[in-house]
């Protein structure tokens, strides 16, 4: 499972999402304010982003209509206190893709979440294979023919963006964000160390793909 984004100045139950989702392998960023989650969601690759409404610089459907409008087409729960109709109407017609009144049980949110990100239509554009490799998420493997070789949760989220770039170059930055988000404590050569030990995994599967290091721009997939 991908990481997501949580847009909520509440910090308990900030806390309890993140909690909650974690148990069932959902890594999360959180952020408490509108600008903060619109500049991690236009650098990072998530699965989907919940939201709260009221946020201390703006209104949360604001930034489900800046993603639209920047034809970012990321999974959206509207989370807010507000229980009317129009409200509700008002947060779909942003282009939220879910809506959740609070207070709510953690375990819906939880299975909220995991439907949205399940949602084939806002999975079209993803691509979890390339040349002789296969990467399957729910089993934390990377395939190559019959031969199959496990990879930690760093390196999953680094050969899935990598994969989902299609040979096109990714930023280290990025890299880094899927793999660790904005809040866990990593050491500078943390992704030197992946890519080495990810490298070494396509060499053992015998794949005849290769991470390439384009020095200043980034990394990319491509065929040896």
């Amino acid at each position: 499972m991908g990481r997501i984004a949580l847009v909520e100045d509440h910090e308990r139950l900030a806390q309890l999402v993140v909690k909650a989702l974690a148990q069932v392998g959902i890594p999360v960023d959180t952020f408490g304010r509108v600008d903060a989650a619109w500049a991690a969601l236009r650098e990072g690759d998530y699965e989907a982003v919940v939201i709260d409404r009221g946020l201390p610089d703006g209104d949360g459907i604001e930034l489900v209509r800046r993603l639209r409008q920047a034809r970012l087409s990321i999974p959206c729960l509207i989370l807010t206190a507000r229980d009317a109709l129009h409200d509700r109407v008002d947060g779909l017609e942003s282009g939220a893709d879910d809506y959740l009144t609070k207070p709510f049980a953690i375990e819906e949110l939880v299975a909220r979440v995991r439907a949205l990100t399940r949602r084939p239509a806002q999975r079209l554009n993803t691509v979890d294979s390339f040349a002789d490799i296969e990467l399957r998420p729910d089993g934390g493997m990377l395939v190559c023919s019959h031969e199959v070789i496990t990879l930690a949760p760093a390196e999953m989220q680094i050969m899935l963006v990598l994969l989902r770039a299609g040979g096109q170059t990714v930023r280290r930055n990025a890299l880094e964000l899927a793999a660790w988000g904005l809040t866990e404590a990593v050491t500078p050569n943390a992704l030197d160390v992946a890519l080495h030990r990810l490298r070494r995994k396509l060499l053992a599967i015998g794949s005849v793909v290769r991470i390439s290091n384009t020095r200043g721009h980034g990394y990319a997939l491509v065929e040896a």
